[in-house]
């Protein structure tokens, strides 16, 4: 079995792309991450959508694949399951530990966690991955554009590089904040904050700026009534990004 050493926290900490806000609010709820059931219930719904868009463009079987804010491993842990090499890194401590209890319990080969920044790792390892996703990461960090930047010396030559985040437009208020977290309390008050959200263009230009091309952008839709997900071309609130660094 593959899971990691005891975790490991970046020296340079103190001077990571971090909001501690964000590590507190994501600690406090670090151990519902595997309950179905819990505020995490939208990424179990939506982790099998996400997974087989990634496989589909980028197989996973025998690659080097680094989750960046893997948080408590489900989409890690469900590409691991694909014959991927994993590495899931993140800052916040307490759901590293969740993750990394889970593998143990699951008996998960090919997956191991660190507590890293990616700009902290791509100084370390640069071009040392086939893969990387970062998915709902971005609209919680202070400087999204360094966290692209680090993806991009991350992986290597003809490597992937996918994203997921929340658009900000109005719609996106009124669905992702105002609906998941105050009508149907999918989410809990204050997981989001609508002016970190990141408009396609945006996330584009960072790509761009940090010599990734753009491959695919995917949007993600759900039906409150049917509580179903699915892939579509709209981009309004919940996207994804395919980039792929050139050869």
């Amino acid at each position: 079995m593959t899971v990691s050493n005891p975790l490991s926290v970046s020296a340079t900490r103190s001077d990571a792309n971090v909001d501690p806000l964000e590590l507190a609010k994501f600690s406090e709820l670090a151990h519902r991450w595997w309950d179905p059931e819990s505020e995490f219930a939208p990424l179990h719904h939506i982790n099998p959508l996400r997974l087989e868009w990634i496989h589909q463009l980028a197989p996973l079987t025998g690659k080097q694949v680094l989750d960046v804010g893997c948080g408590g491993g489900i989409l890690a842990d469900a590409m691991a399951r694909k014959g991927a090499q994993v590495l899931g890194i993140d800052l916040a401590t307490k759901s590293l530990k969740v993750a990394q209890l889970h593998a143990l319990e699951a008996q998960t080969e090919g997956v191991r966690y660190r507590g890293v920044s990616a700009e902290s790792l791509a100084a370390e390892a640069p071009g040392s991955f086939d893969v990387i996703t970062c998915m709902e990461m971005l609209e919680h960090v202070p400087d999204p554009s360094s966290v692209v930047r680090a993806c991009s010396e991350l992986v290597k030559p003809g490597g992937w590089v996918f994203f997921s985040t929340i658009n900000r437009t109005p719609k996106s208020f009124l669905f992702a904040i105002v609906g998941a977290e105050y009508v149907l309390n999918m989410l809990p008050k204050g997981t989001h904050e609508w002016r970190r959200f990141i408009r396609p263009s945006e996330l584009s230009r960072f790509c761009r700026d940090s010599g990734l091309d753009l491959v695919e952008p995917k949007g993600m839709e759900y039906n409150p009534l049917t509580r179903r997900y699915w892939l579509s071309g709209n981009t309004g609130v919940n996207y994804m990004l395919a980039t792929r660094k050139p050869a």
